[in-house]
């Protein structure tokens, strides 16, 4: 039986060749309007490089870490996006250095779950200090757990 190599899934998974690097990013204003921006924002990119099984997950992440920088912090915040070897990178960039914690909140609460959906959904996550403040980033694999286990090496 033949296999299908991670390069292939890459290359079918992204239409591009596994070497080809993909970014994009815009300076959003600081007011709560720039959370849909950014959701249209991730919307159409995602859609333009062929991550349409990406698009709901991270939309809904872009706009948790869009909010929470504007809730957090003050002036604009930097979105990007980048996309390498079946892997996206989303950054949400802000003025204040303070990085985020995640908290437990009660059941009811209508507020505070931003970072645990960031954890629970994506494939990895963090943050970086930059020159004017911090980067919170969430990576996705740009292609669905179910197609890479579909394309996985089969055993002999």
């Amino acid at each position: 039986m033949s296999s299908v190599s991670r390069t292939s899934i890459y290359t079918t998974a992204t239409g591009q060749s596994p070497a080809t690097r993909r970014t994009a990013s815009w300076w959003l204003s600081a007011d709560l309007g720039s959370v849909r921006t950014a959701r249209r924002l991730t919307r159409d990119k995602l859609t333009d490089w062929g991550f349409d099984d990406r698009i709901e997950v991270a939309e809904l992440l872009v706009s948790e870490l869009v909010a929470n920088a504007l809730d957090h912090a003050h002036g604009q915040v930097h979105l990007a996006f980048s996309a390498e070897n079946g892997l996206l990178r989303c950054e949400v960039e802000d003025e204040d250095p303070q990085m985020p914690t995640m908290r437990t909140v009660d059941l009811d609460a209508e507020r505070g779950r931003g970072l645990l959906l960031v954890d629970t959904l994506s494939g990895s996550w963090g943050g970086t200090p930059t020159p004017r403040g911090k980067a919170i980033w969430f990576e996705l694999p740009a292609f669905a757990e179910a197609e890479a286990d579909l394309f996985a090496p089969m055993a002999a």
